[in-house]
């Protein structure tokens, strides 16, 4: 399970080096949407443009031999400062509007995010599902509930208001990972995920020491890790306190596999070599402060009032940290990291012990600061940007530890993060994660469930269009990918340079996610119903689409490619399409002689069109 994450080299993401697989664009899809204007020559060159080339801004004008007037300098001047604070924002959130760039603009950076840490969380996923009524059993809600877990995490991520939050509670569930499929034996198994999901929204700028601590005792995490119903040892049967959870928070939570220096490097022996940070003794000591939690049952059973009848534990325990049950919790003496907890020791006592010691251990600021610079703006950041996100956890400037609102604005505000360099360097920049790219079209374009349902699933129906990534469904506590993936056989390889995205990337995956767009980007997503499906194989559509985008501003610009093309390479790209790409798709639109007076179904069909050859590009898929 050993993952070297530490590791890496001072270089930043090679993705010039790495891009996409090339791949067929598919034919017409549901809806009609033509695909015909693109030529084959031109379809490769959008496949095969090198990932993070360009960043010029996309103008298609030709100035050569002129100086620029007052006016055009005033104007390219404003276009690069709409492009600076996109590219800000989709660092921080999903997606860049235009009125979020304005915002930007007028208050500075620093100014805007410390409103969005400041701003209250807003609905939790919790209250989302039972003002939906899955907290009633009945026949037709009690075997849905790894469904409901689904529409609760898509429309938290694709809707909710406070973007900022929400992004960044998405790159902890990365970290700090539950998996639904992984706690689906929990009763209300819908609510205990949902539950996870608000302490990450609502501790996303808090202290990492509280929320290690509510993570710990979630009932979702003690499922997931096996600290919920862990014994004490029993010489009769043998029996040993189960380590699972000891071993992750350790090796995934808090300190890591090595020893690490304040900028991420790894630290090194008198032979040369890393210096592991932990043993298995420690493993095994440290699993008997994890032992007694149970669930907090003490609102008793509820019985469902209609038959067949289920009698269920009332759904509220799923919202209470575990309880310690002082009979089954270990009072051997533990002894871990240097540190001892006595024997007889009080299990609360031990856990207090326990979790400080991990949270004060030096590696934790730049063993989890690298991983959210990873997460939010580059793949391989540079030692010296990880050492500085690495100082803002260890002391936000008033003496306080494990500021996360101060670890996330050191990530988002970092002149790494926001140089100019970084647009023309071939070596900076990370893949948009495929969930990422989804959130990213729902809020730039206003998508909206007609049901108000959002009953998105895995999107995981056929292997010919999955998206190969849905929020909270990681197929194992290491993530979706491992922060110190390296692709084999490749210029990222010989440097050294981390990008764990691309471990999702293949063959398969680069068509999958031209035809998962080619499906949703015209008319939205039609969403299958569980209570239609009779078969895991038979999933039945509903009679439409019911996520649906508003393109009312671009349909306004329906006949002009040029128009267009430079509102989407702003909102989707932040001007990081080369002139080339631009000019590619400017007259691959250019072809189709759709017109303001045509009927609404070609002129969607145009947009739709537009969309998608700007997010199905290298320059797109790579974020600078």
């Amino acid at each position: 399970m050993h993952d070297d994450t530490a590791t890496h080299d001072d270089t930043l993401t090679g993705s010039s080096s790495a891009a996409l697989p090339a791949a067929e664009l598919p034919g017409e899809a549901q809806g009609g949407l033509p695909f015909a204007a693109l030529s084959a020559a031109a379809a490769t060159a959008l496949f095969l443009e090198a990932c993070g080339g360009g960043g010029s801004g996309g103008s298609t004008s030709d100035t050569s031999g002129s100086t620029p007037t007052a006016t055009q300098q005033t104007a390219a001047q404003s276009l690069s400062a709409d492009y600076a604070a996109a590219r800000f924002l989709q660092h921080a959130q999903f997606s860049s509007s235009q009125s979020d760039i304005d915002a930007v603009k007028a208050k500075g950076r620093s100014a805007w995010l410390d409103e969005q840490i400041a701003a209250a969380s807003g609905q939790k996923g919790w209250d989302w599902l039972a003002e939906r009524g899955y907290a009633v059993i009945d026949a037709n809600q009690f075997y849905q509930m790894d469904y409901q877990a689904n529409y609760m995490a898509w429309q938290q991520i694709l809707s909710q208001a406070d973007g900022v939050r929400r992004r960044c509670a998405l790159a902890l569930s990365e970290f700090f990972v539950v998996s639904i499929s992984g706690v689906s034996t929990l009763q209300w198994a819908q609510f205990a995920v949902a539950t996870y999901w608000d302490l990450l929204t609502e501790n996303a700028f808090g202290n990492f020491r509280i929320l290690l601590e509510r993570i710990t005792l979630n009932v979702a995490m003690g499922e997931f890790l096996n600290t919920l119903g862990n014994q004490k040892e029993d010489a009769v049967t043998g029996r040993l306190p189960d380590e699972n959870y000891a071993r992750e928070v350790m090796q995934l939570f808090t300190i890591g596999l090595v020893q690490l220096n304040l900028d991420g490097t790894p630290k090194r022996g008198a032979d040369g070599a890393s210096i592991e940070t932990y043993s298995q003794s420690d493993v095994s000591n440290l699993a008997r402060v994890f032992t007694g939690y149970q669930a907090d049952e003490s609102d008793g059973m509820t019985t469902s009032a209609v038959a067949p009848t289920y009698r269920l534990k009332q759904v509220g325990y799923t919202k209470r940290p575990m309880v310690l049950n002082a009979s089954r919790h270990s009072m051997l003496e533990a002894s871990f990291l240097g540190v001892t907890v006595p024997a007889a020791t009080e299990g609360k006592a031990a856990l207090k012990i326990a979790l400080d010691t991990l949270f004060n251990h030096p590696n934790v600021g730049p063993f989890f600061g690298r991983q959210m610079i990873q997460r939010l703006v580059c793949s391989d950041p540079s030692p010296a940007y990880v050492a500085r996100v690495a100082a803002a956890f260890n002391d936000n400037g008033k003496g306080v530890r494990g500021d996360l609102g101060a670890v996330f604005r050191a990530v988002l505000l970092d002149d790494e993060a926001n140089s100019t360099a970084g647009l023309t360097s071939t070596t900076f920049g990370k893949l948009r994660e495929p969930m990422v790219r989804v959130a990213q079209w729902s809020r730039t374009f206003k998508a909206n469930s007609l049901k108000g349902t959002w009953k998105l699933g895995k999107f995981d129906y056929s292997a010919v269009d999955a998206l190969t990534q849905s929020p909270l469904q990681s197929p194992t506590v290491f993530n979706f990918f491992r922060p110190g993936y390296i692709p084999p056989s490749t210029a990222m390889a010989a440097s050294k340079s981390t990008v764990p995205e691309f471990q999702l990337v293949n063959e398969s995956t680069t068509a999958s996610w031209v035809n998962f767009m080619q499906n949703i980007v015209r008319s939205g997503i039609w969403v299958r119903a569980p209570e239609l499906i009779t078969s895991p194989d038979a999933a039945t559509p509903t009679d439409g689409p019911d996520i649906v985008p508003d393109y009312s501003a671009e349909l306004a610009l329906v006949g002009n490619p040029e128009a267009l093309v430079a509102r989407l390479n702003l909102l989707l790209c932040a001007g990081q399409l080369s002139t080339a790409t631009v000019s590619m798709i400017v007259a691959a639109l250019g072809t189709d002689q759709t017109t303001t007076t045509s009927t609404d179904n070609s002129k969607r069909s145009y947009v739709a069109k537009a969309i998608m050859f700007v997010m199905c590009c290298a320059e797109y898929l790579v974020q600078k």
